[in-house]
């Protein structure tokens, strides 16, 4: 959520993680100490990684690197597009390789054309405000999980971004509580769908997936640059790709 166009289901992806991730959280009430150890593992990493970049990349978003630095997440995400190709166990180029990805390409590029509050609850408070909001994290898991998605869309879509925002700057916690009952429920419900699609037909999967992704780079993609930034981004974006190239690499080794 950090850098734009590139979500944390994104990153998870490309650096090879992805699987694993979702596995612990599905498989988590059958293998409670194993799945635990892992996500406690990856939410310490998590939250490091935000303390000590997040204000980084935000200055940076705003200086004159702005554009190297968004070729350079690029290039990861370009990076990592062998590794989920190879996880497919697509064989041999057919009409799969175009079809899904598009796909998957449409459907996030689909959620920018939908008005905001379409699903936006008619009626403030109640039972049917507690209804619509605990439908609307189950939506937002949804975003959590799926890389490419933006969770901050999700929100506008659903027409509570301003009160989720309101009530957390003002610390009122208990309106958020029904939508973060869904939001738990949702992310457990799509891991378990998503492991089950992963095994049953990981080509479409992963193939779709891949679209999520690309469909997401319109966010992050500055445009071409010229003069001498132009040289500093293309420096970038290659170093982005080959840093997640091997780290895919080793990553598939450590797997093998």
């Amino acid at each position: 959520m950090t850098v734009p166009g590139v979500s944390g289901g994104s990153m998870a992806m490309i650096t090879g993680i992805y699987d694993r991730l979702i596995t612990s959280v599905s498989s988590f009430f059958r293998r409670p100490k194993e799945c635990t150890i892992f996500l406690l593992q990856f939410l310490a990493g998590a939250a490091v990684g935000m303390v000590l970049f997040a204000r980084l990349i935000s200055t940076l978003f705003t200086t004159a690197a702005d554009i190297p630095v968004r070729f350079f997440f690029l290039g990861a995400v370009a990076g990592g597009v062998p590794m989920i190709y190879k996880e497919s166990g697509l064989k041999r180029l057919d009409y799969k390789v175009v079809l899904y990805p598009v796909i998957g390409i449409l459907l996030v590029v689909g959620l920018a054309f939908l008005p905001a509050g379409l699903f936006g609850p008619q009626d403030g408070g109640g039972i049917a405000g507690a209804l619509m909001q605990i439908v609307g994290g189950v939506i937002i898991a949804i975003g959590l999980v799926l890389p490419g998605i933006s969770v901050s869309q999700m929100l506008y879509m659903l027409g509570i971004y301003e009160g989720i925002m309101s009530n957390i700057s003002s610390l009122n916690i208990v309106p958020l509580i029904p939508l973060g009952i869904g939001v738990v429920g949702g992310i457990f419900l799509t891991t378990r769908v998503l492991e089950n699609l992963m095994k049953r037909h990981p080509q479409s999967t992963y193939l779709i997936i891949l679209g999520f992704m690309f469909g997401s780079l319109p966010e992050l993609f500055p445009g071409i640059p010229g003069g001498i930034t132009l040289v500093f981004s293309i420096a970038t974006a290659l170093l982005g790709f080959f840093a997640i190239y091997f780290m895919s690499l080793k990553e598939s080794g450590l797997q093998a």
